[in-house]
């Protein structure tokens, strides 16, 4: 992988380019600078990963790094120059500061994103139109985010950030610049499953402007209400909780169950009441979450499940019914297993033999 950054002042950098054969990349946090001092990765510039750069510095400012097979990271090209002392110049200033061989890490070739831990700014449309990107990781660290950083993403599932629930992080900012629906999970590196799971359902915006030329914000979706259970960049857990017994009626209830499934099989701070509404849900809508899990061949997360013992014997079948028709023997199996050992711990009732 070969990436170009723009150096910037208190040893901090901006990352301007990625190239590579690879649709899933890890940038690393810090860079190697020409003086032998060492630069921190803070940014993404603007359309950093969009198909098509705008406003790109000027080649002789930048600098371009090769990260080996090792993650060792080794700086290639400083300020137009090779480490060979040739200089380059590049007199197209309207296209990348690329050689033509490079294959750049963008739009629909980008499926997954590692961002270093000290990333700080996330500039104005750095993921426009990757429409395959479905997985962002990140650090704890506070973001600022430009505008449209995801818009025609519409792949993208999961949000990964690599800190405690209660840590405070970038993620309000990142969820409030997506409308459609994602899936948040505070998961450590290093640790077999995440601490908590938070679904964002969609939401939309509408814009209408008055007689008296006052534009009129309006929000439909409670996925709005949901992206701003924050303060200070804390992740508030009662106020997420308590918007779901009065506002699931009229939202998507595939969604809806994934989310009362995660909030579950993850219970970080979870209330008995809020178990309870989301134990509800779930028991009445399994059978979505089965066939979400099932299309994804999710056997662990089938497992999870299960282990809630939220299934009756109409759901069992229906589970059942669903896993022979994807041709997942190993879910049916699974299923089968389970549904066995739920009935035969019942207490079997009594028989009396009258011998005459």
């Amino acid at each position: 992988m070969l990436f170009d950054i723009l150096p910037l002042k208190n040893n901090t950098a901006r990352l301007i380019r990625v190239y590579g054969d690879e649709p899933c990349i890890a940038v690393p946090g810090e860079v190697p600078g020409p003086g032998g001092e060492k630069w921190t990765l803070t940014e993404l510039g603007d359309y950093c990963f969009s198909e098509k750069l705008r406003n790109l510095p000027a080649a002789d400012a930048l600098c371009r790094y090769e990260v080996g097979g090792d993650g060792a990271v080794t700086l290639t090209r400083a300020f137009g120059r090779a480490l060979t002392g040739r200089r380059r110049y590049d007199l197209d200033f309207g296209d990348a500061p690329e050689e033509t061989d490079l294959h750049p890490v963008c739009g629909n070739f980008l499926e997954e994103a590692v961002l270093p831990d000290g990333l700080q700014v996330i500039g104005s449309c750095a993921f426009y139109n990757c429409r395959r990107l479905r997985r962002l990781s990140f650090g704890a660290a506070d973001l600022t985010v430009g505008s449209d950083v995801f818009l025609n993403c519409f792949a993208l599932a999961d949000l990964v950030v690599r800190a405690e629930p209660e840590a405070a992080t970038g993620l309000f900012a990142l969820v409030n610049n997506i409308t459609e629906a994602v899936r948040a999970l505070f998961w450590l590196p290093g640790e077999a499953a995440p601490r908590a799971g938070l679904w964002y359902p969609a939401y939309w915006e509408d814009v209408e402007e008055s007689p008296a030329h006052i534009l009129l914000h309006t929000f439909s979706g409670q996925g709005y209400h949901y992206r701003q259970c924050f303060l200070n960049g804390k992740f508030l857990c009662a106020e997420y909780d308590a918007i779901f017994p009065e506002g699931h009626a009229a939202e998507d209830r595939n969604i809806m169950a994934m989310l009362c499934f995660d909030r579950l099989r993850w219970p970080w701070n979870l209330t008995e009441g809020a178990k309870a509404a989301y134990t509800a849900f779930l028991k009445a809508n399994t059978g979505r979450v089965v066939a979400r899990l099932l299309k994804a061949q999710n056997l662990d997360g089938l497992k999870a499940l299960l282990a809630l013992d939220v299934l009756d014997a109409a759901a069992f079948a229906e589970a059942a019914q669903m896993a022979a028709k994807a041709d997942n023997a190993a879910a049916a199996a699974l299923l089968a297993d389970a549904e066995y050992t739920k009935l035969s711990a019942k207490p079997k009732k009594k028989r009396y033999d009258f011998d005459f």
